[in-house]
């Protein structure tokens, strides 16, 4: 199968994006043609999860057992995950209209009336610009209510990073002070609670060879890997208060700024506080932007 790519590029990045595929991005690299976000082979791409990066819609991660209560409604979602789970929303593999603004903008819009099959019972817009200047890749990420009724709502940004230039692996930092305990799931299973000593990433360090898959909060919305002789910084409006790290198989470090915690439809329910879902009456929008920074030398 033949997939469009759409190209834009700036003086220091090109950024490739697949329309018909939730307009994910497919690579994106340095003028050099080293690559940012995780390399991606069109041939290989069978899925939002083959790609580099994808956006989450109308919430981000897990959905436990695929069903929530809101507002007195039991909602019974299509499982998408061999365990029972939804997971990501439901926009990244469904195309999205594409128009190029200018030789280093692209604006992506999505309406899910447009699909009978969409499993989410609220009606939703959404909008995804990818903006290319200097050393930034600035995405801003806008969710709209398109229904008569209130809708509990989320988003984010899932970027799988190369973690490895030249065989060095990065050093990490980001500051958050809150983390969660979760199940086999990886659904958090109470309110978060401070991080360890050893799960502090404050003090720059490399990950080696421990397996991550960890979701923070109360989070400054900067984190930063650093080479050495290049360095990239992650940027992050308020609204995405989480911060999820996962540790890819193929090698990649996921660094996903999120707008609420796993789960935060059941948890809310229970009455456990800090997960910063929201709740869009119609006609209301939920949006903030996400930069990528490059600094030092990016060349090949």
């Amino acid at each position: 199968m033949t997939r469009e790519v759409v190209t834009i590029s700036s003086a220091a990045l090109t950024l490739d994006v697949l329309p018909e595929l939730g307009a994910s991005i497919l690579n994106l690299r340095a003028s050099s043609g080293r690559p940012v976000l995780r390399e991606v082979d069109l041939p290989s791409v069978r899925s939002s999860s083959d790609t580099a990066s994808f956006t989450l819609l109308p919430f981000s991660n897990r959905i436990r057992d695929a069903r929530f209560t809101f507002a007195g409604r039991d909602v019974q979602l299509r499982p998408t995950t061999p365990d029972g789970l939804t997971q990501h929303g439901d926009v990244r593999n469904r195309p999205w209209q594409v128009t190029r603004v200018g030789d280093s903008h692209l604006r992506c819009t999505f309406d899910s009336r447009a699909f009978a099959d969409l499993n989410w019972p609220w009606a939703f817009t959404a909008q995804v610009e990818y903006v290319l200047h200097g050393p930034h890749l600035d995405t801003s990420v806008t969710l709209t209510n398109a229904d008569h009724a209130d809708m509990p709502a989320g988003m984010g940004l899932h970027p799988y990073f190369t973690r490895l230039h030249d065989g060095v692996d990065p050093l990490l930092s980001f500051s958050a002070a809150l983390t969660y305990d979760t199940d086999d799931r990886v659904i958090p299973t109470a309110a978060a609670r401070p991080v360890l000593t050893e799960e502090n990433s404050r003090v720059p360090a490399r990950l080696g060879a421990r397996s991550v898959n960890r979701a923070f909060t109360a989070w400054d919305g900067v984190a930063r890997m650093d080479w050495g002789t290049r360095g990239l910084t992650l940027t992050a409006d308020n609204v995405f208060s989480h911060l999820v790290v996962f540790t890819a198989p193929d090698g990649s470090l996921a660094l996903e700024p999120v707008s609420h915690a796993t789960d935060a439809f059941n948890l809310a329910v229970r009455g456990v506080g800090g997960t910063d879902m929201r709740v869009l009456s119609p006609g209301q929008s939920l949006a903030g932007a996400v930069r990528l920074t490059l600094d030092g030398d990016w060349g090949s």
